[in-house]
């Protein structure tokens, strides 16, 4: 399949830094790293010393040198072997603890980065988790935070020890030749213009890369969530193609990505041949002069250094590149903090109110999207203690109804209150922990059925489960199946089961307000009636509102809403409706004739 030509990188020079990754690199400090600034002290102490060893080393190797070529002195040298030996078995020693140190603070930073990333999550808006891919979820939490660990870890830590090592190197060669260390430092300003060049290309690649990989994982989870859907359909070469394109993205950027950075390290090698040449031939006639206050081991040292020195730089620079699109992956990650969550506990609400009272729709207005407005003036009461129903065809606004009673959506004109207390008064924990609800979206672990049913109360003992689950006609699948997994999403179920488990959930819960969405229908007749049974024992005594497609699962409510297109066309009992020989009796009767 033919590949999209992929757009260009702008043009425009960018700042190595902008505002904004500063902001996040300050917001990262400030929340995870500040706090271990002391462990952060021992490690700069360390990372300090081995900057130390080298030059100390340099100068032992001049004076060895001076041993061999002037006084000729056995002890001498040896001495002078055994101090080399002695410090690099110390920066040996110090750079098995530097890592262990550093991988430890970095990885506890971002455990705590995590953690907090999760809770902001879970107060998001359901609207947030219906519009956003999975995969870019995952992206956050799992890879660009566990590359941020082993970023912030490793190679932040390489580059600051390669930092302290061109500092206090250059340091000493200053002290032993101002002239030649400022022929060699004529490079610098090149080399940080490649570097601003760069960062700009490196930091645009990086984000069509993040988002092409975002999509690769929902790609992932479509395709695995929808698998038998795939085999029935015989569209496994359509999958197969839709995720090798995406694969091929990802590698054409990441080939980008990569020429990119290495644009970096064969530039410094070039400017470093001119450094050499200039040192060797400048160093070479202070050598020659005499004038100088400079011999051959001085030189032959100097020269030693500056390889000190290139090395650890090139390093550096290699760093400041990746720095870039780590830049970008810290952004994403930070990314999540600026969705803003709509429903939230206003001020000075609070959590008592009489659970057995009517609820009603006053005048409720409310859209999906601003442009596309659902309901208008729609009002609606559901009596304490009796049972309610919602009826009518797909779209007409049934489940939408239950959401706007448990504030996943706010309302947009209008009230949803209960008795005299505006929900939004309510606080939203109180507010939804009245409420038991059996809907037609269940969602199954993989573990046991006691597990999942126990999910809704997790402090339930094994009685009231067992209980539950006969109440909801489960408990011999249960004990048939033990400890077993359920399979991904209860894959090893089939949809009745998992609606029973949701029933039983139900029970467990055992709320003062009931909400039953489509509760019955991926049931048997047979098991529907059982079912049934079960249901109406649960409800007695409770405030029950059910939204049901199969209208023989409502004949027993004691009101009933017939929607279409967002406004009720039809209301009353069962019986009132038949006799009314409108929408609802015409569908009554062709799921009768479907039935027989």
């Amino acid at each position: 399949m033919a590949q999209p030509k992929l757009p260009k990188e702008p043009k425009e020079k960018r700042p190595m830094f902008s505002e904004l990754d500063r902001a996040n690199i300050r917001w990262f400090w400030d929340n995870y790293l500040k706090s271990k600034a002391p462990w952060l002290l021992v490690v700069l102490g360390m990372i300090t010393i081995q900057g130390l060893v080298y030059q100390q080393f340099l100068s032992l190797t001049e004076d060895g040198l001076r041993v061999i070529f002037e006084s000729g002195a056995m002890g001498d040298l040896v001495r002078v072997c055994a101090v080399v030996f002695g410090l690099f078995t110390t920066r040996a020693i110090i750079s098995y603890l530097i890592p262990r140190l550093s991988v430890r603070l970095a990885s506890d930073a971002v455990m705590k980065m995590r953690r907090d990333l999760i809770d902001y999550l879970m107060t998001l808006d359901l609207a947030f988790f219906e519009r956003t891919q999975s995969g870019e979820i995952i992206l956050r939490l799992v890879n660009q935070s566990q590359g941020l660990s082993t970023f912030v870890g490793q190679a932040t830590v390489n580059a600051l020890r390669d930092a302290a090592t061109v500092i206090i190197v250059s340091g000493y060669l200053i002290y032993k030749s101002p002239v030649l260390f400022l022929s060699a430092a004529i490079i610098l300003p090149t080399i940080l213009l490649l570097l601003q060049h760069v960062s700009a290309k490196i930091k645009g690649i990086q984000a069509k890369a993040e988002n092409a990989l975002g999509a690769y994982m929902t790609g992932i989870d479509e395709m695995s969530s929808g698998m038998r859907t795939v085999k029935i359909a015989g569209q496994e070469p359509m999958e197969r193609d839709r995720l090798v394109t995406s694969t091929k993205n990802i590698r054409n950027l990441s080939i980008r990505l990569q020429s990119a950075q290495a644009l970096v390290l064969p530039a410094i090698d070039m400017m470093a041949a001119v450094v050499y040449v200039l040192v060797i031939g400048g160093g070479g006639y202070m050598v020659l002069s005499g004038d100088f206050g400079l011999d051959g081991a001085g030189i032959i040292a100097y020269l030693l250094g500056l390889v000190l020195v290139f090395d650890p730089a090139r390093s550096l620079a290699s760093f400041f590149a990746k720095l870039q699109a780590n830049l970008i992956i810290l952004d994403g990650v930070r990314s999540l903090y600026r969705e803003t969550p709509t429903i939230f506990d206003k001020p000075g609400a609070h959590t008592d109110f009489d659970t057995s009272a009517d609820i009603t729709l006053q005048d409720v207005s409310f859209g999906y999207t601003p442009q596309d407005p659902l309901f208008e003036g729609l009002n609606m009461s559901f009596p304490g203690g009796k049972v309610s129903a919602i009826v009518g065809a797909t779209g007409s606004g049934k489940t939408t109804v239950l959401s706007l009673l448990t504030r996943l959506y706010d309302v947009t004109g209008g009230q949803v209150r209960i008795g005299d207390t505006p929900i939004t008064d309510l606080k939203i924990k109180a507010w939804r922990s009245s409420f038991s609800v059996v809907a037609q979206d269940i969602v199954i672990f993989n573990s046991s059925i006691a597990d999942n049913i126990r999910y809704v109360r997790p402090d339930a003992t094994d009685a009231e489960v067992r209980a539950a689950a006969e109440a909801a006609e489960i408990a011999g699948l249960m004990d048939d199946r033990g400890d077993k997994p359920l399979g991904p999403k209860g894959s090893q179920l089939s949809g009745g089961q998992k609606q029973r488990i949701a029933i039983a959930r139900a029970f467990l819960r055992s709320s003062p307000i009931l909400l039953l969405d489509e509760a019955t229908s991926a049931l048997d007749q047979k098991t529907e009636d059982r079912v049934k049974r079960a249901l109406n024992r649960l409800s007695a005594g409770k405030t029950t509102l059910i939204v049901a497609h199969r209208l023989s699962a409502i004949t027993h409510a004691d009101w009933i809403y017939v929607m279409d297109a967002g406004k009720i066309v039809e209301q009353g009992t069962h019986a009132d409706l038949m006799a009314q020989g409108g929408l609802y009796a015409g569908m009554y009767g062709a799921q009768k004739k479907s039935y027989n």
